[in-house]
């Protein structure tokens, strides 16, 4: 999500309205079964949470990405030194993704065999897909590439990715698209994809890098699709229906 709906002094009430909404138009369009990954932050999630149950999602989780950041970790400010040994709040050392599913038609072998959704693919025939996940902040080979300031390293997001369709079929679609990390993610697995972002500039950066992302070596196997923009499907709105939902950046 591109990034998490700064708040510029709207307030709590106007971030549940979005993303009610969201919640709303993401539910109609997804078939059964589906999952939505949203990116969020520890002091921010519940503002995304409330609203998808209340849409009628099901909460299946979080995904946590372990990662280093600056936020949080601060003395007091003014008067560091008076409170040498005091932190105002925790350092962040995590980023909870909540999971979510639409509601699956019947039971999840059913909802496979009709519409391959309902689970999450596994890593292997030995090892699930984990909810916890160690990762680093963005490599600066990926930000020279696409420059976008909450772009998702691909060593995380392509996991997420190849684990929103359990059967490797469907449509993975990223409605907030930002820097392209989770397009590129999807090419990179051989996933199709759509991705929409509002802001024209970072559109078109989105849609430039994606391919150069992409092609970067990491845990996606490489796909035939990769170095050109065939069969990358860029739009700024959409009403397609889809089988999975990432939403970082």
């Amino acid at each position: 999500m591109a990034p998490l709906y700064r708040l510029d002094g709207r307030g709590p009430l106007q971030a549940s309205v979005f993303f009610s909404d969201f919640a709303r138009r993401a539910f109609r369009i997804l078939v059964p079964g589906a999952h939505v990954f949203i990116a969020t932050n520890p002091l921010l999630s519940h503002l995304v949470y409330g609203p998808m149950l209340e849409r009628g999602f099901e909460k299946r989780g979080e995904v946590i990405r372990l990662v280093q950041t600056l936020r949080g970790g601060d003395r007091p400010k003014n008067a560091h030194r008076e409170f040498a040994d005091v932190t105002v709040m925790p350092r962040s050392s995590w980023e909870p993704w909540g999971l979510f599913r639409k509601p699956c038609e019947g039971r999840v072998q059913d909802n496979l065999r009709k519409w391959k959704t309902g689970g999450l693919r596994r890593v292997s025939a030995e090892l699930p897909f984990c909810d916890v996940i160690p990762s680093a902040p963005t490599r600066p080979e990926e930000r020279a590439i696409s420059p976008h300031p909450s772009l998702k390293p691909q060593s995380f997001v392509r996991q997420v990715v190849r684990a929103c369709l359990p059967l490797g079929a469907g449509i993975v679609l990223d409605p907030f698209m930002g820097g392209g990390s989770t397009i590129a993610a999807a090419v990179s697995i051989g996933y199709e994809s759509i991705g929409i972002e509002v802001d024209p500039q970072f559109f078109d950066a989105a849609a430039a890098a994606i391919p150069a992302l992409a092609a970067l070596p990491g845990n996606g196997k490489a796909s035939s699709k990769i170095g050109s923009n065939a069969g990358l499907d860029f739009q700024r709105s959409c009403t397609a229906a889809a089988a999975g939902t990432v939403t970082p950046c």
